[in-house]
């Protein structure tokens, strides 16, 4: 028996919660439409409406929006990094 973890895209994470806060589905039948438990949906309906309120989560973030800000804010911590090590004064 496997006990493999399953992993969804956030794109489909994003659809699925879609199903329960734009189109009225319920969790179960939502859940029932695409295969997963219904605590994985409430925490990807959570995530959702979180980041369409302009909170960037801490986990991979679903809409298009969010994930360019992780981005680039990976981007700003990679920079400051380089300058830091540029900045130390050699020998």
């Amino acid at each position: 028996m496997s006990d493999k973890r399953r992993t969804f895209s956030p794109q489909l994470k994003q659809e699925a919660a879609a199903l329960v806060l734009d189109q009225g589905y319920t969790y179960a039948t939502a859940c029932e439409a695409i295969g997963v438990g219904e605590s994985a949906l409430r925490r990807w309906v959570k995530q959702l409406t979180a980041e369409r309120s302009g909170i960037t989560p801490k986990s991979k973030a679903l809409t298009p929006d969010q994930q360019r800000i992780q981005a680039l804010e990976a981007q700003v911590k990679r920079l400051e990094l380089e300058k830091t090590i540029l900045l130390v004064p050699c020998g």
